[in-house]
């Protein structure tokens, strides 16, 4: 799906969660420089409108709950 991100660029998504793994230590969203990671207690979402691929979150994850999916995500998924 494509969709516009604040610069008005169409950007798909193309970070993934893997929510079932996660242990929602925040480390992702700590070096996100677009504040485009929403961590709630047990919940975490990439907002699509903010986010802009840059990896940073992918690289910092001890777990390796967040990867780099170059087909991009569907809607759904998220």
């Amino acid at each position: 799906m494509l969709k516009y991100n604040y610069t008005k660029e169409i950007v798909l998504l193309l970070i993934e969660i893997l929510p079932d793994k996660c242990d929602f230590c925040g480390c992702c969203v700590g070096v996100c420089p677009e504040d485009a990671i929403e961590l709630k207690e047990a919940e975490i979402k990439i907002i699509e409108e903010l986010c802009t691929n840059c990896s940073k979150c992918v690289w910092s994850c001890p777990i390796e709950v967040l990867k780099f999916n170059r087909n991009g995500i569907e809607a759904a998924e998220l």
